[in-house]
């Protein structure tokens, strides 16, 4: 989209006709769709669809993250003026992406939502694109990857969090975010071998063969030489990226539900993220933002901003090849 013909646009979420293109509109007016990407349904031709789930009924202690795709989508009206920083693609100007809107779900009905949004995220699949999902609490990444192991086989997952998820829990009917790993992992969605989680700084007693760059060996060793150990254990199979914001240190996102210091620092998170640029990411998430724990708002930035950083690496290998 040509810069004059850009600034003409009103309320790009809804009249946009070119997906492809910056945005000049306004930060502080108009719908906050995600990077002022439209809003459709309609993924013909589309590469990437961003998705809400605003589920927090599976939280162990705060909820709140029903409120995070809202606040992740507001904080994203500042980004997308330029193409993003420490990279050499535009994703915005290159690659046709959509807002293609919330999971609706019935909140009474708990025992419908799992397979409401595993349907929801294989529409996305069916219709040709990936999906970068905000979220909502860290449940929601078990549906999505039955979706994803569905049309592609078992996932390679790198997973920033201060939790493993992986604590047992053989019974699959419970929803709950402590658990969806120990799960995804048992019913063969997950690679474990060729899975890393970063950034743990909690017990787990057993990590079901999935490999741990914790937080302090992150600190120790450096943003480049963390990702260099991913891109190695990952290898060229199929990868999706989760990432929880309780990854990053409080003191950088204090809105999340389960906060534990000695976390990432946002900086971290931001080069670590670039420095695995050319995995075969087919989908990720951002997840447990919530927003009423942050006044300030810093915690929806910081996930704007990571749900960025995976559409540059979903485009990076597209691109690429």
């Amino acid at each position: 989209m040509a810069l004059e013909d850009a600034r003409k646009e009103v309320d790009a979420a809804f009249t946009r006709s070119d997906p492809r293109g910056l945005s000049y509109e306004n930060a502080f007016g108009g719908a906050t769709s995600f990077l002022r990407r439209r809003y459709t349904k309609d993924l013909t031709g589309h590469d990437l669809a961003i998705t809400g789930v605003p589920f927090d009924l599976a939280v162990t202690h705060r909820p709140g993250t029903r409120f995070g795709p809202r606040a992740i989508r507001e904080a994203s009206s500042l980004q997308p003026y330029d193409p993003p920083f420490g990279w050499d693609i535009d994703p915005l100007s290159d690659f046709a992406i959509a807002d293609y809107g919330d999971l609706a779900f019935d909140y009474a009905r708990l025992m419908d939502f799992p397979a409401a949004l595993r349907a929801h995220i294989a529409g996305i699949l069916k219709a040709g694109a990936g999906s970068i999902t905000l979220g909502g609490d860290h449940y929601i990444t078990l549906p999505i990857l039955q979706a994803y192991a569905e049309r592609f086989g078992p996932m390679r997952v790198i997973q920033f969090d201060a939790h493993s998820d992986l604590w047992p829990d053989d019974d699959m009917a419970r929803i709950d975010h402590g658990t969806m790993m120990y799960k995804a992992v048992k019913s063969g969605l997950v690679d474990p071998a060729h899975s890393v989680q970063i950034g743990i700084r909690t017990v787990t007693e057993d990590y079901l063969g999935v490999n741990v760059i914790d937080a302090p060996e992150a600190h120790r060793i450096g943003p480049d030489a963390v990702a260099e150990k991913v891109r190695r254990i990952v290898g060229e199979g199929p990868v999706y990226v989760s990432f929880d914001i309780d990854a990053l240190d409080p003191a950088f996102a204090p809105g999340t539900g389960t906060p534990v210091w000695g976390g990432l620092a946002s900086w971290q998170a931001a080069e670590i993220l670039r420095g695995i640029a050319g995995i075969d990411m087919k989908g990720g998430d951002v997840v447990e933002v919530s927003p009423p724990y942050d006044t300030t708002g810093a915690t929806a930035i910081a996930g704007a901003h990571v749900a960025m950083e995976l559409i540059c690496l979903y485009c990076w290998t597209r691109q690429a090849g």
